[in-house]
């Protein structure tokens, strides 16, 4: 089956819903003035056309310069399906119990007709439920694009360690992860994520991977303003899977392995010192910490470029800190062969970008992906930070899990 044929069944199903859906918005649009019913059908319909020209332009979109705007069609035509397929359910609700009624009254009543319930009817009733349960994805998405995108929150935990030496009892690391450069549109919105990060004053900055979406490219326009991230002990960063540019069609093998070596050098000139499979020490007062920089490392089919092995060969220190783009890592193989890491950094999971935060109440769909997904986690004396991301993929915008700038304090006891 071709792939106009798929798009015809596509269109003539989404239109097929669309008109079933309509049924609950005449309900309750009828008895309006004709202006009204006027503007509220051309709305309805002017989505769905949207929707179709969006698919219909979508192969012409598939370039660098459009992908936020390929972005945003994709993020507008899945609102308009999930909106219908809601509305959808329990408009057909309605017509079980009308199809109820119907069966009552042939079998039962023998056709007569009983006397309608004082006030507004079922069919009302349900019709502005449709129309309600439309509304809610589409008013969450939207709020999600323009209140939780760049809403960027400072979230600080103290991490005690009772072999910190007395030289970094107190350091302060602030950790970034999954910028993704390649989606953000609002360039001043994320030169005021980087100042309230600056405004912390960290000791050490760290950064977990995936700077960008799939082209080095992609954070050309912002490395003015990612370059200015600076902190006294240095600032070190890793790869993450988006980083290598597996998601992409490259022209050749070497094309890509190009665009890698333009990402690395990069981070590079942003004043970014990234560790491939290796460490580096910081050193204060003759006393040092270690910084272990492995490349990516996943579960459930993301790539396995790192070699902690080999990252964490010769390494003596006091304390071993790991930069480790999947949190899926710390449980396959950080915490089974090296107990002596101390503490892992990692982000990937973006929390999905989706889910709620109440207090120390935390749900997402990403935990059933990860068993450690946002926040700290402390086991047999190791501890894991997952950092819920700096930017976004996909849809872009936050519901409830907000992009974030972690501040982690090293303690001694």
């Amino acid at each position: 089956m071709n792939r106009i044929v798929l798009l015809f069944l596509f269109f003539m199903a989404f239109v097929s819903l669309d008109y079933y859906v309509f049924q609950a918005v005449r309900v309750l649009i009828q008895g309006q003035q004709t202006w009204w019913r006027l503007t509220v059908i051309v709305l309805y319909w002017s989505f769905t056309l949207l929707s179709i020209l969006g698919l219909l332009v979508w192969g012409r979109l598939d370039t660098f310069e459009l992908a936020i705007y390929r972005n945003f069609i994709a993020t507008g035509i899945v609102m308009n399906v999930v909106a219908k397929v809601l509305a959808g359910l329990v408009v057909f609700y309605d017509d079980l119990i009308r199809f109820g009624k119907y069966v009552y009254r042939g079998l039962v009543s023998n056709g007569a007709v009983t006397q309608a319930a004082e006030g507004i009817s079922r069919s009302e009733f349900l019709a502005k439920s449709a129309v309600i349960a439309g509304a809610i994805p589409v008013a969450m998405m939207s709020y999600g694009i323009l209140s939780g995108a760049y809403d960027y929150r400072v979230r600080r935990r103290t991490i005690r360690m009772a072999n910190l030496p007395r030289a970094f009892d107190g350091i302060k690391i602030a950790q970034l992860s999954d910028i993704h450069s390649g989606s953000f549109y609002n360039k001043t919105a994320v030169q005021g994520g980087v100042d309230l990060m600056m405004k912390e004053k960290p000791d050490l900055f760290l950064f977990t991977g995936d700077l960008v979406n799939n082209e080095a490219r992609e954070v050309k326009e912002y490395m003015d303003i990612f370059s200015k991230v600076k902190a006294p002990l240095g600032q070190y960063s890793v790869l993450g899977n988006h980083d290598y540019g597996d998601y992409k069609q490259w022209s050749s093998q070497q094309a890509k392995q190009k665009n890698l070596e333009d990402l690395v050098q990069s981070n590079k000139n942003m004043g970014w010192d990234i560790l491939r499979n290796e460490h580096r020490y910081v050193e204060v007062e003759g006393e040092r910490l270690a910084l272990l920089g492995v490349e990516n490392w996943g579960m459930r089919g993301f790539a396995k470029y790192g070699d902690l092995s080999r990252t964490h060969q010769h390494v003596e220190a006091d304390i071993k800190v790991l930069l480790s783009h999947d949190p899926s890592h710390w449980d396959a193989q950080v915490r089974p062969q090296f107990s002596d890491i101390d503490l892992t950094l990692s982000g990937h999971t973006h929390g999905f970008q989706f889910g709620v935060e109440i207090g120390n109440f935390r749900w997402s769909p990403s935990q059933y992906m990860y068993k450690q997904w946002a926040d700290l986690y402390h086991e047999g004396g190791q501890y894991l930070y997952v950092n819920r991301g700096f930017g976004f993929l996909g849809y872009p915008g936050r519901i409830g899990i907000l992009p974030e700038i972690t501040i982690l304090e090293l303690k001694r006891g």
